[in-house]
């Protein structure tokens, strides 16, 4: 369905602050509490080197969206990139990649969210959290953000809380008997261990993919994606360093709950529920702004008909893509049933990368009015989101192949659609428009 002049648009409701906590929320979710296990895996000692690999890839990819998003500050993202940049597929894998490796990223928090509760009913509770948090959502915008603040204020005091607490502790005593397992090591390992903690990063740029609802999203939306990437790297590395000198790497990659594990065997034992319920509340923040960053990439999607046109039918009250969160809740809701927490880390990193990949190809076609860092940025970026996909784990990369050939496959036999398809441009002033364009463009 074409975007026509009677669809409701979105409204710029979202501030500098609201950006920076939307990012934060985003990043600052699930990974801090679970992504440290399958890396210290592969990276053994070596862990806080993968992770500052992952800071410089996150920091390429966040300075090529920024620059994107400042010159296209519409819905998308990097898909809406690709199209203006490079052309129709690029943006169409673009797009893909993330509505189905975040779809799952969703029900992996979900998930996460539920064993923390009351592990023997952990999917249930999936099902009910997404429910709720797809309530929020529809309600508009401006509810998400003001959530957001307030889950990534008290799980921010509880991890410092967790910080001082560990520092005190000193040494590493643990029980006798405590399963270890041989960490993999080398540069294979430390290259793989990037790529999962790059799934802790992935959502600096969630703030681009909503650039509809941002006031003066020219200069909001590439500040907020820089200083939300830097204030969670502050508190990856502060968190990363605690555990890996708390844990050694070989009890570190069999550890489910790091945090809660490390607070456990610290002198502030009585922490270690309240790092149960913050790695709960985190879980629902990045949930929050992952489904709202997947709603507005797939009604862009769907303007362009990359997806059902009907997807992109925009609330005329509360100003959101209500079809598109509702579709998207029904299938991480089926999701949940099914899925396993690790092996969608690999999966999700899988399709965010190649995301990324192809958004800094797209800075780096723009022209020097538009630019904002030098070419060689988003060179290192584009090389080391292909390095970093090839060194997963085959699984991810396998379900990665699959899926993306899945998505072709359903856009070949769909078509091109009709000869002009509408789609939404910026104009000099920075305002979106429809406008036709060619399926061939």
């Amino acid at each position: 369905m074409p975007m026509t002049a009677q669809q409701p648009a979105l409204v710029r409701r979202l501030g500098l602050g609201d950006g920076v906590f939307i990012g934060l929320g985003s990043m600052i979710g699930a990974g801090v509490f679970a992504v440290w296990a399958p890396a210290a895996h592969a990276a053994g000692r070596w862990l806080l080197v993968g992770l500052a690999i992952a800071l410089v890839v996150a920091f390429c990819n966040a300075t090529s969206s920024a620059q994107l998003a400042a010159q296209y500050p519409t819905s998308g993202g990097t898909y809406v990139y690709g199209r203006e940049r490079l052309g129709h597929w690029p943006g169409v894998i673009a797009g893909w990649g993330f509505v189905v490796g975040k779809t799952a990223s969703i029900a992996a928090m979900a998930l996460t969210f539920g064993a923390y509760v009351f592990d023997p009913y952990a999917r249930w509770i999936a099902v009910a959290v997404v429910i709720v948090l797809t309530g929020v959502n529809l309600l508009g915008v401006t509810r998400t953000a003001q959530v957001t603040r307030v889950i990534v204020s008290v799980v921010l005091v509880v991890l410092i809380l967790v910080s001082v607490a560990n520092v005190q502790g000193g040494v590493r005593e643990f029980p006798p008997g405590q399963p270890i397992v041989p960490v993999q090591g080398g540069l294979y390992g430390v290259l793989q261990s990037a790529g999962l903690l790059f799934f802790a990063f992935a959502g600096y740029a969630r703030i681009a993919t909503m650039g509809e609802e941002v006031k003066n999203p020219k200069r909001v939306i590439p500040l907020a994606i820089l200083w939300s990437l830097l204030l969670t790297a502050v508190v990856y590395a502060v968190v990363g360093g605690l555990l890996l000198w708390r844990i050694p790497a070989e009890i570190l990659g069999v550890t489910d709950a790091p945090l809660a594990f490390a607070t456990a065997h610290s002198p502030w034992v009585w922490l270690t529920p309240v790092v149960a319920a913050a790695a709960a509340l985190a879980t629902v923040g990045a949930m929050l702004n992952l489904m709202t960053g997947v709603g507005r990439t797939t009604l862009a999607m769907a303007r362009n008909q990359d997806l059902p046109g009907w997807l992109a039918r925009v609330d005329a009250v509360h100003r959101v893509p209500r079809n598109a969160e509702l579709v998207l809740a029904a299938v991480v809701c089926g999701l949940v049933l099914v899925t396993d927490v690790r092996i969608v880390i690999g999966f999700s990193s899988f399709g965010v990368l190649v995301y990324y990949l192809i958004a800094n190809l797209s800075a780096w076609t723009q022209d020097r009015g538009d630019r904002r860092y030098p070419r060689f940025v988003q060179a290192l970026g584009a090389a080391a989101c292909v390095v970093l996909v090839v060194t997963l784990p085959w699984q991810a990369i396998g379900l990665g192949v699959a899926v993306y050939v899945v998505g072709v496959v359903y856009r070949l036999i769909r078509g091109r659609g009709r000869t002009n398809v509408a789609t939404t441009s910026v104009g000099k002033d920075g305002i979106e428009e429809s406008r036709p364009r060619r399926a061939a463009d």
